[in-house]
């Protein structure tokens, strides 16, 4: 519970809603009329102790983790969060003085606040606690603002699935018969720009395939298994009414292919999955994807379809750290993940790939989770669902004018709703802690506004663009 209080403040500050003092002039997290991110792009978090007989900042994570007074280096331009936690009930607090941001003092052990600000010029600024002799005593470091000469960026295969790759909607064509092939592979590929994982893919992508059939069709998956993995896999569809859902006859060792066809007799939106013990660990690693069965006559025609889908990494590493990040059998069980992501990488739907919409057209997410173990609150924040199809049932109703709907591991939901006001509108898991753990996605609506939907005088912020 230590961490809510500035995990909270953060996302309200950053959307715009104010935190006092922890607002800083040079950084308010809302851009320009056509464009709002409420994620810093960011964040380190500190704790106060006692080293050595002096007071001092501590990283608590990621690439800081114990360092004492940690040199934080940020790009030119970033939106920038510390977070400072309480460790020894000594009265604190957090400034960076030539940003003008400043938090709220924090007495108690544990307590936590936050500064959000943006990084607006290049050099070397303090950060501090302003309390009287704090400074003084060593509670004190460094933010050097520019492009830090010693990150490395890694170069390593992109595995994050495209979410505009929804296959091709059936339309009015009769049953017929088709056939899906899939590889499964285990590649170090890209988690973000200064890390990466070993990880267990169909067809060298997390999510894997959006497969995209017909009600009546039948339906043939070969399964191959890469010469070079490690490990048998295979693939339990929810979609397949059989023997382990497909998994019972596709234990492919390495080197091999095994295959099986079924009867698509229930329309719907259903999660694939590796099935292959232990399970878990084959899912967290990337194994998971969605095949759609389409009603008799197709789906209606909307403007915009995106394939996005919620999964977790266990990492020995904390959030943040750089290199290889590797499993974690500990916080599996413990179902404490290091990473939340959508699209498999860190970054797939802020940067690695553009979901893009025009005022006026009709959206419509296909999101699932492949999990293995959080329920996901999918939010679009800005936005209202004017359709909800609970639970993936195609067949019933939908429900109406929803703010968030809720999706466990191993399920999904079709939702479709209108864009009406051009910004950019973030993808969220309403379990708002696990933005913190990297679980955020862009929505940008381009078009002319309409001030009878939506209208301000606040000033826009100059330095926008992120």
């Amino acid at each position: 519970m230590r961490l809510i209080r500035y995990i909270l403040s953060g996302l309200l500050l950053a959307a715009g809603l104010g935190l006092g003092p922890a607002w800083a002039e040079h950084g308010p997290v809302t851009h320009d009329s056509q464009s709002v991110t409420y994620k810093p792009d960011v964040t380190f978090t500190l704790r106060t102790a006692i080293a050595d007989g002096k007071l001092v900042f501590i990283g608590d994570r990621g690439d800081i983790l114990d360092q004492v007074n940690p040199d934080l280096k940020v790009p030119e331009g970033a939106v920038v969060q510390i977070n400072l936690i309480n460790s020894d009930g000594a009265t604190h607090d957090i400034a960076v003085p030539d940003f003008k941001a400043q938090s709220d003092q924090i007495s108690g052990k544990g307590a936590a606040t936050a500064i959000v600000f943006r990084a607006t010029k290049n050099g070397t600024f303090e950060y501090l606690c302003t309390l009287p002799g704090h400074k003084a005593a060593g509670m004190v470091g460094n933010i050097i603002v520019g492009e830090p000469s010693d990150e490395i960026q890694v170069k390593a295969p992109q595995i994050a699935h495209d979410p505009s790759q929804v296959g091709t909607p059936v339309g009015k064509r009769g049953p017929k018969d088709i056939t899906v092939d899939l590889l499964t592979t285990e590649i170090e590929g890209r988690l973000g720009d200064n890390s990466t994982y070993r990880f267990w893919t169909f067809n060298n992508k997390v999510p894997g395939p959006f497969v995209r059939v017909r009600v009546g069709d039948t339906v043939t998956f070969n399964i191959t298994n890469a010469p070079d993995s490690t490990h048998i896999h295979s693939i339990d569809l929810h979609a397949v009414t059989g023997p382990g859902g497909g998994a019972a006859v596709t234990q492919v060792p390495p080197g091999q292919t095994k295959s099986f066809s079924f009867k698509a007799n229930h329309v719907g939106l259903f999660v694939y999955h590796c099935a292959t013990p232990m399970v878990a660990q084959h899912i967290t690693n990337g194994m998971y994807g969605m095949i759609l069965v389409e009603p008799e006559g197709g789906l209606p025609a909307v403007d915009k379809e995106f394939y996005v889908m919620q999964g977790e990494l266990y990492t020995a590493q904390p959030y943040g750290a750089s290199g290889l990040q590797e499993f974690s059998l500990e916080k599996l069980l413990a179902e404490n993940p290091e990473h939340v992501m959508f699209n498999g990488s860190m970054d797939a739907l802020t940067k690695v790939y553009s979901m893009e919409s025009n005022v006026g057209d009709n959206v419509r997410i296909f999101f699932g989770v492949g999990g293995p173990n959080l329920i996901s609150s999918f939010h679009v924040i800005g936005e209202v669902f004017d359709k909800v199809y609970d639970q993936a049932s195609l067949t019933s109703k939908p429900l109406t004018d929803v703010q968030t709907t809720m999706v466990p591991p191993g399920g999904a939901t079709m939702v479709e709703f209108v864009t009406d006001y051009p910004g950019r509108y973030l993808l969220v898991d309403h379990a708002l802690s696990r933005v913190e753990k990297g679980v955020a996605g862009f929505l940008t609506v381009k078009g002319k506004a309409d001030h009878t939907i939506f209208h301000s005088d606040e000033a826009i912020d100059p330095n926008s663009g992120h």
